[in-house]
């Protein structure tokens, strides 16, 4: 078992470390355990934008393929994540270079979601996302059935 701060306390070693950092004492500080910790930061914030992208789809999907139980709910749902999307974005602009990927991995999601809460056959959904990027932010933008 290992007794470093990093494995007892993390909370203490990262303030240890920005304090360390803040002094320059490079040297002094856990560089392997930072560049680990800033690596899975990333990895973090484009899971959120994975996360944010599949409720938004998920509930686009709904609102196309379940026209009769459309509500007030989905409605804000939609438009919350598209807010909360675009401020991911503004805080994290790299992201964007992501998009199409995220967007694909969010989409799997999403159709998982939408049969498990429409009960509708997953077959139903488009194997791909059918919308731009662009589309799915479009406050104007509401999918109608075909």
């Amino acid at each position: 078992m290992s007794n470093t701060l990093y494995d007892q306390d993390f909370f203490a070693w990262a303030n240890e470390q920005a304090r360390l950092l803040r002094a320059g004492r490079l040297s002094e500080a856990d560089i392997g355990h930072i560049a680990e910790e800033i690596e899975s930061m990333g990895r973090s914030e484009k899971r959120e934008l994975v996360n944010r992208l599949s409720v938004l789809l998920m509930h686009l999907l709904k609102w196309r393929f379940q026209p009769s139980a459309r509500g007030t709910s989905w409605r804000l749902t939609i438009e919350e994540q598209r807010h909360r999307l675009d401020d991911h974005l503004l805080d994290n602009p790299s992201l964007k270079a992501t998009l199409d990927a995220s967007i694909a991995s969010g989409y799997k999601l999403a159709i998982l979601g939408a049969a498990r809460e429409t009960g509708l056959d997953r077959g139903v959904f488009p194997v791909a996302c059918p919308w731009s990027f662009e589309q799915v932010m479009d406050p104007d933008f509401w999918p109608e059935h075909p």
